[in-house]
């Protein structure tokens, strides 16, 4: 997957670290933003995870670093609700200018909160998403509430934050307080998806309720099981990604948007080596799917294999011809599965005679129909399937021409 950096100045004109992951072709249907969880960052592997995974349904990600966070400038004391929400507001100002207005804005946990606040000041959003996020904004100061008298007494205190230290101010404190979340939401007036753990210890699944009852439709809850609060199991994060990325779809019109440059591509695929193992993303004209390989082969099993998908190739188009001839004859077939089996098959055991005997590669497709069909019937649908186009490209000779384009 393609990360382009970029360095993006905020309204106090801190620079903030920014990464743009884009689709297989460079050419996103729309954009969106990621904002990341309190004292997280954008390098997080949940946040590329839900980044890339919204790269394979058409869209541009930018995932950045709050003031004072990651790579970005400035002091974490800084980096209070209300700045959060300015960077946002920064971010879509470069996107604004530099390649095209976001019209998806998603947060996590903290960063939940401030896409609602930042989507109810921008009119080219049109839809959020939230993941793990408060109902309130001053959930958070009870990481620090044991401190609020020695904060008062001495302005700049160390506090400890998961475990890791963070200087701040009675201002950063004071600013949680500054935000009605709830009201904010009521008047969003934006298809919103909340995604939440029912079991989460850091945010609790109430928090989900009130932001979800003070929303008005169009809106959406998804529970996301057992999944921890952070989404550190790869499995979650990827799911809460493709989720998004689907749900978003009954809200933008895509019926304009063409993913291929020309009328002589027909797919694209992208494998960058520097991050991915084996996970290729690719794209056709109007769809976007996965390639990878198996964890035993050292991939990360995000997708079929490239086997997966010669063999899905024959059994679709062997299952649409059948379709067609039975139609056409007005037989019964009201069903048709396709199996197919992939190997590499001696000679001999293919009982080939040759000089020189050889191994193959093996293509065992097996068929099941439904339906009211004879005996004879069924033996011409055999010969049929062995006529669809895919069979026969596939033992026909072949002549693959491969060129290097800039």
């Amino acid at each position: 997957m393609k990360s382009t950096k970029l360095n993006i100045q905020n309204s106090k004109g801190l620079q903030l670290q920014a990464y743009l992951e884009l689709p297989p072709n460079q050419k996103p249907n729309n954009y969106a933003i990621f904002a990341h969880c309190f004292t997280c960052s954008s390098s997080l592997k949940p946040v590329i995870n839900i980044s890339r995974a919204l790269t394979a349904h058409g869209f541009g990600v930018v995932r950045f670093d709050f003031t004072g966070l990651g790579q970005s400038e400035g002091e974490f004391a800084d980096s209070h609700f209300s700045a959060n929400v300015e960077d946002l507001l920064a971010v879509n100002d470069y996107l604004k200018a530099h390649y095209e207005a976001p019209s998806l804005l998603v947060g996590h946990s903290l960063g939940g909160a401030a896409v609602i606040v930042a989507a109810s000041q921008l009119d080219n959003v049109k839809a959020v998403a939230t993941i793990g996020a408060p109902s309130t904004t001053v959930h958070v100061k009870r990481h620090f509430s044991h401190q609020f008298d020695e904060i008062a007494e001495k302005g700049d205190v160390k506090v400890n934050i998961g475990g890791r230290p963070f200087k701040i101010n009675q201002e950063f404190v004071d600013d949680f307080d500054k935000t009605d979340l709830p009201a904010i939401t009521k008047q969003l007036r934006r298809p919103l998806l909340i995604m939440h753990a029912p079991f989460d210890k850091v945010v609790g699944i109430d928090n989900a309720q009130e932001l979800f009852i003070n929303a008005f439709h169009p809106k959406s809850f998804v529970s996301l099981d057992d999944a921890d609060h952070l989404l550190l199991k790869e499995k979650d994060s990827n799911y809460v990604g493709n989720l998004i990325g689907a749900w978003v779809q009954g809200y933008f019109d895509t019926s304009n948007h063409a993913i291929l440059d020309t009328e002589d591509e027909q797919l694209v695929g992208h494998l960058n080596l520097l991050e991915d193992k084996f996970t290729t993303y690719m794209q056709t004209e109007k769809h976007s799917f996965i390639a990878d390989e198996p964890k035993s082969f050292g991939g990360d099993d995000f997708g079929p294999s490239p086997y997966d998908f010669l063999s899905a190739a024959l059994a679709s188009c062997t299952a649409m011809t059948l379709k067609l001839y039975a139609e056409r004859k007005e037989w019964g077939l009201q069903e048709v599965f396709v199996y197919i089996t992939y190997s590499k098959k001696h000679s001999e055991d293919l009982m080939r005679d040759l000089e020189k005997p050889t191994r193959f590669d093996h293509l065992l497709k097996k068929l099941k129909f439904v339906g009211n069909l004879d005996a004879a019937q069924q033996e011409r649908l055999k010969e049929i399937a062995s006529r669809c186009p895919v069979h026969r490209t596939l033992l026909s000779e072949i002549v693959i021409d491969t060129e290097i384009i800039s």
